[in-house]
């Protein structure tokens, strides 16, 4: 490359942000609005079950606003690292900037921004997306990114995830990743049994449905955790290292899994061993009694009338005599 007014000709200006990812915020749109449409329904509920009902209600959608969410984040893995490196290619000025890495289950994101942002004339602010899924391009995307002239530290992060690589990362995050977002798609869909199964009531079922879904979250975090403990290449910034470790998505899906298990257990155990508090919970029992009253009520046999009671109390010394004349 040669200069050009002083410059280099493949940084003609300063690059934007990444956009602003809307699918996590259109997830968490949609099951917000359900939850206010049953916060309004809530009132029509008499007795005590209305606490119940509630709960299951904010249970049943944090599960599957969970399930759905973190198919779509970047942050399984993340790691930040100060550093002053280059900043462009065959350019000797440094720059003093935060470089993150952030992996998910369809790609990896890396950050730059610069402390302070501006910086040698420029605004350091980068956020790129590289997607590794099976209908997506890699090294394609790292080959765009290289005729865009992204700034060096973010090609240098990124290059260490293409096939050519000899840290050979890329086949086993991509593997990883692509079995543990199929088993997400699976828990998702075994919630959406579950809450079937309760709706109906049938209340054992959905507790095993409950326990498929942790099981299967359980198993996504293990198809990652073989790819976070794959021997990796070192990520060098001069004397800074950039390591990284379990992120927020990582930890919730943990959580979720946990708080599945432990509903789907407390829900067989109770059928098992006190069904009349299970049926409590699920708001089963003054349904049911009523229920009883009614049908016990519509086949009773009919009370004799007052009149009828009071002839058949007469007492027999005082009927009449009645004589019989023969013919």
């Amino acid at each position: 490359m040669t200069l050009w007014n002083g410059s280099f000709p493949f940084y003609p200006s300063a690059k934007g942000c990444f956009p602003f990812d809307t699918t996590r915020a259109v997830i968490v749109s949609v099951f917000l609005s359900m939850l206010a449409t049953f916060v309004m329904i809530l009132p029509g509920i008499r007795g005590r079950g209305r606490l119940f009902w509630f709960l299951r209600v904010v249970m049943g959608l944090f599960v599957g606003a969970v399930v759905l969410t973190i198919q779509f984040t970047r942050d399984w893995e993340t790691g930040w690292v100060t550093a002053n490196t280059s900043y462009k290619s065959f350019s000797h000025a440094l720059v003093n900037a935060d470089i993150g890495l952030h992996i998910g289950l369809a790609g990896l994101n890396v950050t730059l921004v610069g402390n302070p942002v501006n910086q040698v004339n420029e605004t350091i602010n980068y956020n790129e997306h590289f997607a590794w899924s099976f209908d997506a391009d890699y090294d394609h995307s790292y080959s765009e990114g290289l005729e865009k002239g992204l700034p060096s530290p973010i090609l240098y992060v990124a290059e260490k995830f293409t096939t050519q690589s000899p840290c050979n990362m890329h086949r086993q995050y991509r593997i990883s990743g692509h079995y543990a977002s199929l088993t997400l798609w699976m828990a998702f869909c075994t919630w959406l049994i579950s809450i079937l199964l309760f709706s109906m009531p049938i209340l054992l079922y959905g507790g095993y449905m409950l326990l498929l879904t942790a099981a299967l979250m359980l198993f996504s975090m293990l198809f990652f955790f073989t790819a976070r403990n794959t021997p990796k290449c070192p990520i060098q910034f001069g004397p800074a290292s950039l390591k990284t470790d379990y992120g927020g998505s990582f930890w919730l899906t943990l959580v979720t899994g946990l708080l599945c298990l432990l509903l789907g257990l407390g829900v067989i155990v109770l059928n098992s061993m006190q069904p009349e508090k299970l049926k409590l919970v699920f708001n089963l029992d003054e349904g049911k009694g009523e229920e009883e009253k009614l049908w016990d009520k519509s086949y009773l046999p009919a009370e004799p009338s007052s009149s009828a009671r009071d002839m058949l109390m007469v007492p027999l010394d005082e009927l009449c005599e009645v004589t019989v004349t023969q013919l």
